[in-house]
């Protein structure tokens, strides 16, 4: 599938925008809320957002072509999926990998499950960003499993500072959509 712009922002609006009164994990309160877990395991959200992701990082929205993909547990983890699957049929050798809230206390006892080893170069995904809070938690659970994080890319912006918080961090982001898109 190819990504087309006005089919995921339909079923954004169909599917996981909502309006009322609703607090955010950050605490603050908005007049709309985004469930994108209901596009991102959609049949055809699922594929519009992996070839999107993927795209943004074949045509160079970050500064190159990541090892893998992944971010923090469980909102990103259906795009992690969509984006190896894709990247897959498409012959390219990207891997996944998801990061956990907090370590395991058997096993391994790690934050970054998949076939990431460190040194490699990865980008993390995200659903929605808002504060930046969850991306930016997954960047240094990745940094301090020795990846290097070279960019974010989220479904959809907010625009309520995260662009800001992730890029006084020190990395660029890149979104699909922002809330402008339904406007």
């Amino acid at each position: 599938m190819q990504y087309d712009k006005i089919k995921l922002m339909e079923l954004v609006r169909e599917h996981a925008l909502q309006f009322g009164d609703f607090t955010l994990a950050s605490g603050k309160q908005a007049s709309f809320y985004l469930d994108c877990r209901k596009v991102t395991l959609h049949p055809q959200g699922s594929n519009l957002i992996g070839a999107g992701l993927l795209d943004l990082l074949s045509a160079g929205q970050v500064s190159e072509m990541p090892q893998a993909v992944g971010g923090l547990a469980i909102g990103a983890d259906p795009i992690t999926a969509s984006i190896v699957v894709i990247a897959g049929q498409r012959g390219l050798d990207l891997l996944g990998f998801m990061v956990r809230k907090e370590a395991k206390t058997h096993g391994t006892g790690k934050l970054v499950e998949g076939p990431v080893v460190p040194g490699m170069k990865c980008v993390i995904v995200e659903d929605v960003i808002t504060s930046g809070g969850s991306a930016l938690k997954a960047a240094e659970s990745a940094k301090d499993f020795g990846m290097s994080v070279i960019g974010i890319l989220g479904v959809i912006d907010r625009l309520e500072g995260g662009r800001e918080a992730i890029e006084q961090a020190g990395y660029s982001l890149k979104t699909l959509l922002t809330i402008n898109d339904f406007r």
